[in-house]
């Protein structure tokens, strides 16, 4: 079994070699990059927590001056990978389900009325925390530090195996991938050969775009990679 992973790097290579220690074949295009954005600024004032919304954004935390101003204080992540790339210095970890609603409720849960928190983020978010922590009374600050940039085209050899059906499935691990590699198969002309495709996503805002491209697709029991790896064995 040949399958397409679109995810950025250098998550994309890492995904692969995993594939490959399963005895699957991967063919990588990265569909997005992700650029930091080197002129943001953290916003005034003090906060009481820190949350991470995606690895992207924890890496490019790691490489900010900023970081040291948040020594001390917990840090919220999205979920265990998230958590993992973290970069060392806050005074907690807490970990959420793998989603925007499973960590807005984790900091719903954990801070009180009145707290402020900081999302570093990137450009483009699954999930807003000022609007959704609102009615805890929770405030919410944004700290965009990164932005993710389209490919322009798929690469040859991804058109090249979909036309001659030798994928057979795709991970999909973003709204934004799913979303690019629809409109980049539609401009090549392709997009009735990804039909053959089983697509396998992180959730349902995953799989929107593919749907509605008319093609097939599963969504994992939880949005992490081992919830993608267990709809291959499927």
């Amino acid at each position: 079994m040949r399958v397409l992973v679109t995810r950025p790097r250098p998550d994309a290579e890492a995904t692969a070699e995993r594939l490959a220690a399963a005895g699957f074949d991967a063919i990588v295009d990265p569909l997005l990059s992700v650029e930091p954005v080197p002129d943001a600024r953290l916003p005034d004032g003090r906060f009481d927590a820190v949350a991470l919304t995606s690895v992207n954004g924890a890496r490019t935390l790691a490489a900010r001056a900023e970081l040291a101003e948040l020594a001390g204080l917990p840090l919220y992540a999205v979920g265990k990978r998230t958590a993992a790339a973290a970069p060392p210095g806050f005074s907690a970890v807490h970990v959420a389900g793998g989603d925007g609603a499973a960590l807005v409720e984790l900091l719903r849960e954990k801070l009180p009325r009145g707290a402020r928190v900081l999302h570093v983020a990137g450009e483009e978010r699954a999930v807003e925390l000022p609007e959704a922590l609102a009615p805890a009374g929770i405030a919410a600050e944004l700290f965009v530090i990164y932005r993710a940039v389209a490919a322009t085209a798929l690469a040859a050899a991804t058109v090249d195996a979909a036309q001659a059906r030798r994928i057979d499935a795709a991970f999909h691990f973003s709204p934004r991938t799913a979303a690019t590699l629809a409109t980049l198969a539609q401009a090549a002309g392709s997009a009735a050969h990804f039909r053959h495709i089983t697509h396998l996503c992180f959730s349902a805002n995953v799989a929107a775009p593919l749907a509605a491209a008319g093609w097939p697709t599963r969504i994992a029991a939880e949005p992490t990679e081992d919830g993608l790896f267990a709809l291959l064995g499927r």
